[in-house]
């Protein structure tokens, strides 16, 4: 009886994702097609496991990636089937890495601004190349919406994740470099002083 009581408290991945996602749109009121939440809710359950942002394990043992040019470069000269899956590959991972680890990208070289433009381009691609037209819609709104879909997952990561001070000085950061209203929400719930959401930079329009 105990064990009953105590397996119906337990919440699946997808329904614990379902809530998140549609608790994201809610707050940054923002809209979208069913189909394309149930995208992103499937995105986030890939995701659990760290092992999948990597490609795979080199001789000293440590997980590798390839860049997104790389795998862009391979797309190209790949077969129709393998192609359309490496650019899904490339722009989930765009997606995703842009969302969870926008501010982390402000210290290197590749920023995430170019995670922005190889994820859209990929969608944007894969609109035109699948046979499936519901498919197809989903890619699109992906291509034409990315930054928003990227301020999704952002306000999922800033609501699952404690900020510490360094943390805040990415945030900071992301915002001087993008204009995310995420990211500048976010510094004045901290107490942060930060430029009125009319005169940030532009968002990345696709």
């Amino acid at each position: 009886m105990r064990r009953s009581s105590h397996l119906s408290l337990v919440v699946s991945s997808s329904e614990y994702f379902e809530e998140v996602v549609s608790d994201a749109f809610e707050k940054r009121k923002f809209r979208a097609a069913e189909p394309v939440k149930t995208y992103l809710v499937e995105l986030l359950q890939f995701y659990v496991p760290a092992a999948n942002l990597f490609d795979e394990i080199d001789s000293s043992g440590r997980r590798t990636r390839q860049t997104l040019a790389e795998t862009f470069l391979k797309a190209q000269n790949a077969p129709p089937t393998e192609r359309n899956e490496l650019l899904k590959k490339l722009a989930d991972r765009s997606l995703y890495i842009s969302g969870f680890f926008g501010d982390s990208l402000q210290r290197k070289l590749v920023d995430v601004d170019y995670y922005v433009d190889m994820g859209g381009m990929a969608y944007g691609a894969l609109a035109t190349t699948v046979r499936e037209n519901s498919r197809a819609r989903v890619y699109s709104e992906l291509a034409q919406r990315f930054f928003d879909f990227v301020e999704v997952l952002t306000h999922i990561s800033s609501e699952t994740h404690l900020q510490n001070e360094e943390n805040l000085l990415r945030l900071f950061e992301m915002y001087e470099k993008t204009g995310s209203e995420v990211a500048r929400e976010k510094l004045v719930s901290k107490g942060l002083t930060v430029v009125p959401s009319t005169e940030a930079p532009l968002k990345k329009k696709q």
